[in-house]
């Protein structure tokens, strides 16, 4: 039997209405946007369920999409769906912490909360991200190298999928080199900051000495972080990978190929959109991706993890 990974989403899945349904229909569910709430001192149906700017601002998107993800997780738990590993792109990576235990839902929000304001205050003016298409790591790797800004790897996405961080200028020079290197497409990403680049280590750093602070359990199964693609099983590394997680490269497609090997062949993706799902199959089409965004995803998802 084939093994069972539980996914969640990072910044830009977010949409006004995520996990509304959730919320009205399962009691554990409004328990944890309560919690939240009682955490941050934020109204969280308002930001998540009404039109509002501020669920485009990081310092609310990361806290509102892990109240969404934990809320979520936590009525699978309920119905008696665990999964056998977990992972999450960079701020689903919290999600992923609180699905094998290490930490507890209550410090993840308080650190999350956290984590958006640092890397908000510290986003410099003139940075950017886009999306290079068509074109392997080493060619964007050498291409960002030989660039005089700083620009560097965001994310490893899957294959074909690459994102590209830094300095504007730096960034789109990068693009027009790298069209010239073969890229089908270089798509600028509508984000408001340079996201996963050592511009933003002073962030990372300020959000050390809150992990300090932070409680790391014994783990009930592993994750897989993003800064190195491979297990965590012990509350040791958990701090320093959270904090330089921040400035470095999320990969991705590197943990999807790591739970591939150890046998994972059903992925579900819990929180909003359907991103990492889609990742996962340009990367095995073979596997089985189930998604747990609206109320009704939750039937399904049940019904094929219990008969699995």
């Amino acid at each position: 039997m084939g093994k069972t990974a539980f996914m969640f989403p990072g910044q830009g899945a977010q949409y006004i209405g995520m996990g509304k349904d959730f919320y009205e229909k399962e009691k554990t569910a409004g328990e944890i946007f309560d919690m939240a709430g009682s955490i941050t001192g934020l109204d969280l149906p308002a930001i998540c369920f009404t039109e509002n700017d501020k669920l485009s601002i990081t310092e609310y998107t990361q806290i509102a999409m892990l109240t969404v993800e934990v809320a979520i997780l936590k009525v699978l738990e309920e119905k008696g769906i665990h999964p056998d590993v977990a992972a999450g792109l960079s701020l689903g990576e919290y999600g992923a912490i609180v699905a094998c235990g290490a930490m507890r839902a209550q410090e993840a929000f308080a650190i999350v909360r956290r984590r958006g304001i640092y890397m908000q205050e510290a986003v410099p003016k003139g940075g950017a991200m886009a999306a290079v298409m068509g074109l392997p790591g080493e060619v964007i790797e050498e291409v960002c190298k030989s660039m005089p800004g700083i620009v560097s790897i965001a994310n490893y996405n899957c294959p074909g999928q690459i994102v590209i961080t830094g300095e504007a200028d730096a960034v789109k020079e990068a693009g027009e080199t790298l069209k010239e290197k073969g890229a089908k497409r270089v798509i600028p990403l509508n984000v408001s900051g340079p996201f996963h680049s050592p511009m933003l280590t002073g962030a990372g750093e300020r959000l050390k000495k809150d992990l300090e602070k932070v409680q790391i359990n014994e783990f009930a199964i592993p994750y897989i972080a993003n800064l190195t693609a491979d297990y965590v099983t012990k509350p040791g590394p958990v701090r320093e990978l959270l904090e330089k997680q921040v400035s470095s490269p999320v990969k991705w497609q590197q943990s999807v190929e790591k739970m591939l090997a150890d046998g994972v062949d059903t992925f579900v993706e819990i929180g909003p959109g359907r991103t990492l799902g889609s990742f996962v199959k340009k990367i095995n089409k073979e596997v089985q991706v189930l998604n747990v965004d609206k109320y009704e995803d939750l039937a399904k998802c049940l019904e094929v993890l219990a008969n699995a």
